[in-house]
């Protein structure tokens, strides 16, 4: 055997060995999926109620809800509770994969459900915010318990911890998230937005209107207003000749600066493979909704960086989505989409068949 053959049969070595490392990355990624969708699966069949018990508990709830909102906790210290005024509904069940800013999906459309509980008609909560053309979201991570750690590390430092308060991760003392979204229409009491960071199911604890002679921190020296609204103090005054509150013409605007960190971000490349293009035609889903999770990189700094590029699967409402990340050529190609099994169905499908 001659010197060629055998640098052909190292090179064909290290081929095999790159693939079998590749492999058992996946497997490890897969693994760590089974053991999140195991987790979900059990924690669904111990929360099940049937109709009668889901009542029970609900005028149990709302029992409860009427109770002080201030209360003192085994420290000493006050304790406020609050009852939430109404619903999100996005296309989002679990919170793999949600966006970690509204404004990276805003394609996505929500909305939220005002309750029913909280005014005897809801949709007059609503009147006048037609008027606006973007809205503050203020709600409750409800999957996210209370976080007490003072570091947190956000995925753009790569692992790297900072002060939670210099960051917008949602695991935090006060699990109470913030969101600029654009408003699409309001219909009775519901409010449908666009730009979704926010899981299914997430409790709202009020709206307020986005006004941005109070919200930017810059001179506006030309804002456009439909007439006169009531200004956040409560007093009525045309906003198209009130400054935003501390400028003056003769002061210079104060300059507005975040860290290095948070402005290095990077975009990726969402491809979708043949298979993929013909199941969106097939399914009828909205390509940018898929592109707008995916190009900001969903993956959490420990996939990202134990598991390097790696095949990665998050559901979109009714549809589950899997794909391949290329980190060498900051790329990520859609594979495949399909619908979620309903293990509801199949089981009564089953019941069925077996009668």
């Amino acid at each position: 055997m001659n010197n060629s053959e055998i640098e052909f049969l190292k090179a064909q070595l290290a081929t095999a060995r790159s693939e079998i490392k590749n492999l058992r990355q996946q497997l490890s990624n897969l693994q760590h999926m089974h053991t999140k969708e195991h987790q979900n699966i059990l924690k669904l069949l111990t929360d099940y109620r049937c109709e009668g018990c889901q009542e029970k508990q609900r005028q149990e709830n709302g029992h409860n809800n009427e109770k002080e909102n201030i209360a003192v906790d085994d420290d000493g210290a006050d304790v406020c509770t609050f009852k939430p005024i109404g619903v999100i509904k996005t296309v989002f069940n679990e919170k793999r994969a949600v966006p970690r800013q509204a404004s990276l999906a805003s394609a996505l459309l929500s909305r939220i459900d005002i309750s029913s509980t909280t005014f005897n008609n809801p949709a007059h909560s609503l009147e006048g915010l037609e008027n606006f053309s973007h809205l503050w979201i203020v709600y409750y991570f409800h999957r996210n318990p209370n976080h007490a750690k003072a570091k947190v590390a956000p995925p753009r430092l790569g692992g790297e911890r900072v002060g939670v308060f210099s960051t917008r991760s949602p695991h935090r003392p006060c699990p109470i998230g913030l969101s600029l979204v654009q408003l699409d229409r309001i219909e009775d009491s519901k409010v449908f937005f666009l730009g979704t960071d926010m899981v299914d199911g997430t409790p709202v604890l009020d709206i307020k209107p986005y006004i941005p002679q109070y919200d930017v921190p810059v001179n506006i020296k030309e804002a456009e207003f439909l007439n006169s609204r009531e200004a956040p103090d409560g007093e009525e005054t045309n906003l198209q000749d009130k400054k935003p509150a501390g400028s003056s013409s003769n002061q210079p605007v104060p300059a507005v600066t975040v860290p290095n960190w948070v402005l290095n971000s990077s975009s990726l490349n969402v491809v979708f493979n043949t298979n993929a293009e013909s199941q969106l035609q097939e399914l009828q889903i909205e390509k940018n909704s898929i592109v707008d999770v995916l190009k900001a990189d969903p993956r959490s700094v420990y996939l990202r960086t134990k598991y390097g590029s790696q095949i990665y699967t998050f559901r979109l409402g009714e549809h589950t989505v899997t794909c391949k990340f290329d980190d060498q050529n900051t790329t990520v190609t859609v594979l495949q989409i399909r619908d979620v099994v309903n293990f509801q169905e199949m089981t009564g499908e089953c019941s069925s068949s077996a009668e």
